[in-house]
């Protein structure tokens, strides 16, 4: 196989089929590092508490299936880009798959070459569109280190302030404490009420509830509106 893929990323795969699991996740980290989960469910926690570069979810799974999984993850606003697998070839298939929120489907059985460069485009695509994050209506833009407002308006970013954001909408769903932002945005000799203020800034900027304040615990990534 042509193993020029783009650097090392990390992928989540979600296949309840072990058989077809155990060959995929041998080729598949012949370039990626592999988290497998043989259900939605499984699969739904570690995407909500992990990074990933790229997902491939097989359609049909028990429990929560993969349509569903994709719209779980979507609806948490994590934006990476997911690769469909399914038996089911049919337009009303891949229109839902792709409705539901994937970037992108494979029918089953693919080659494995294909597998691997659709991945690779999936991941050049992502990265040239900046991994942009929604953020209720509006877009936050890590590499551009600007915000969009819902009328497409650029709000521009100081490094400090797109670092916070970027910390945040990474992990929408967490909590995170003072400290944990400052050790991971600020500066050694900051302090918590550096958090705040920055906090401030962003709000001032953009919106109110860009930053949701959680009572006695710190901050997460709001949904502005």
């Amino acid at each position: 196989m042509n193993q020029t893929d783009a650097p090392r990323g990390k992928l989540l795969y979600v296949e309840d089929d072990a058989e077809i699991a155990a060959l995929t996740v041998e080729v598949l980290g012949d370039v990626y590092d592999v988290d497998h989960a043989p259900d939605g469910e499984s699969a739904l926690r570690l995407a909500l508490s992990r990074r990933y570069d790229v997902m491939v979810v097989d359609r049909r799974l028990p429990g929560m299936d993969g349509v569903a999984f994709v719209h779980a993850v979507r609806t948490a606003h994590i934006t990476t880009p997911v690769l469909m697998l399914t038996a089911l070839g049919t337009v009303d298939d891949r229109v839902t798959g792709l409705d539901g929120g994937a970037n992108d489907y494979l029918v089953k059985p693919f080659d494995y070459d294909e597998l691997l460069a659709r991945l690779r485009a999936l991941r050049r695509a992502f990265r040239a569109q900046g991994a942009r994050r929604p953020l209720g209506e509006w877009v936050f833009a890590p590499d551009a280190q600007a915000v969009y407002d819902p009328t497409g308006y650029r709000v521009a970013l100081t490094a400090t302030e797109s670092a916070l954001l970027e910390l945040l909408t990474a992990s929408p769903e967490h909590v995170f404490t003072r400290e944990e932002i400052l050790h991971a945005v600020f500066h050694e000799g900051d302090t918590t009420s550096s958090v705040d203020t920055y906090v401030h800034y962003v709000r001032r900027k953009t919106s109110a509830d860009m930053i949701e304040t959680v009572r006695a615990r710190g901050y997460r990534a709001g949904a502005p509106s």
